[in-house]
């Protein structure tokens, strides 16, 4: 309610002027102090930068950090099942496998480790060059990493079989495993984006050119049936692509008047609604676009006043979420435009997060060397 009640104008004008720096500090204090959140994991002693839930049950999540260490820890109380040491980087990839057995850290100089949940040891080890993404298979202990050299590694774990699928000498900055768990699409430094067959080993489709993004990838998201993808780049232009095909089927970028303004403003993530033909990108000047599939239309625009890192739509709802360099999560109806819900609690920018299948939880990593979650109210509950 104190959003709807103007206090500004209260008392004399002269009182108002001896307290101005007072009254500052006092609503940064109230700002800071407001936390929303339902339990605090302050193991970490850096940033924050990953964090995934178990696909299985939900119930554990795993974090990397600054500190070089990823931990596995449950969601209800916070206490540590594993501890994943050794690495000799910052983690920044951290995920557990289809049926939650194992988890992979994966640290920013290309070191990377499998732990099995249950007995707490690290059963395989590999260094690649400076990682850029960790992928596990959607229904196989099949693990896929890029790195900065371009390539795209696939490994049977914990056996090491390994492939490779190299592309020129330049970084693979993004890639997903297909639904179907026989392709895999992977985006590139160079604009470039790539449909692998994993079996065979060839690029079946390469996007590029006029086709292709003018920039380095920096997101991409596919549906549910894996028949299109989404992709992002910092060129500010997101692409709808058809992955039997090949085919670029949509573009749509915020038309920003100068062409300077729109090079400053990249997609840093893109998502596809389940429920309805809506899809969302977001961008680092704090637009949060919501498209019509079918024609690519701009069905709403919603304004954040700092970056978004990363958006997620709700499993079965048309509510997306987004996390900010402002810190804060807030939830969108993706019909109306509307602001549904934010929960505050960090003190700094939130790097990443993810939401539970019922909708019920949210947890949040961030700069502030704290991961969060928070019990979402919903307001159709």
């Amino acid at each position: 309610l104190s959003d709807d009640v103007d206090f500004e104008d209260a008392g004399n004008a002269d009182d108002a002027d001896d307290n101005e720096g007072w009254e500052t500090e006092d609503e940064m204090d109230a700002e800071a102090e407001q936390d929303d959140s339902e339990l605090t994991f302050s193991k970490h002693t850096g940033s924050v930068f990953c964090v995934s839930l178990d696909p299985a049950t939900n119930s554990l999540a795993v974090t990397g950090g600054e500190d070089d260490k990823a931990y596995v820890w449950r969601v209800s109380d916070g206490e540590v099942l594993l501890e994943c040491t050794g690495h000799k980087d910052s983690v920044t990839c951290a995920v557990f496998s289809h049926d939650s057995s194992l988890v992979a850290s994966g640290d920013m100089s290309g070191m990377i480790k499998v732990w099995k949940v249950e007995t707490k040891e690290e059963i395989w080890s590999f260094e690649v060059g400076d990682l850029e993404w960790l992928e596990w298979h959607p229904c196989a202990p099949v693990l896929l990493a890029g790195t900065d050299d371009g390539n795209v590694w696939m490994w049977k774990i914990p056996a090491g079989d390994c492939k490779t699928f190299p592309s020129s000498a330049c970084q693979a900055t993004s890639g997903k495993v297909l639904p179907d768990g026989k392709r895999a699409i992977v985006g590139y430094e160079d604009g470039t984006v790539r449909v692998w067959d994993l079996k065979q080993g060839n690029a079946v489709h390469i996007i590029k050119g006029q086709d292709g993004h003018q920039g380095a990838l920096t997101c991409l998201a596919c549906n549910k049936d894996g028949s299109l993808v989404l992709t992002g780049s910092v060129d500010g232009c997101a692409k709808l692509i058809n992955t039997a095909t090949g085919k670029v089927g949509g573009n749509t970028g915020l038309s920003k008047g100068s062409k300077e303004e729109e090079d400053s403003n990249s997609v840093e993530s893109v998502g596809f609604c389940n429920i309805l033909p809506l899809i969302a990108v977001a961008y680092l000047d704090g637009t949060l676009a919501i498209y019509d599939l079918s024609t690519q239309v701009l069905r709403h625009r919603c304004q954040h006043e700092a970056g978004i890192v990363h958006l997620q739509w709700e499993d079965s709802s048309s509510l997306v979420s987004t996390c900010s360099l402002d810190g804060a999560l807030r939830f969108w109806d993706a019909r109306s435009g509307n602001m549904v819900s934010e929960y505050h609690g960090h003190t700094a920018e939130i790097l990443d997060f993810t939401i539970n299948r019922e909708g019920s939880l949210a947890i949040t990593a961030s700069g502030d060397n704290q991961v969060k979650v928070f019990c979402l109210q919903r307001p159709d509950r």
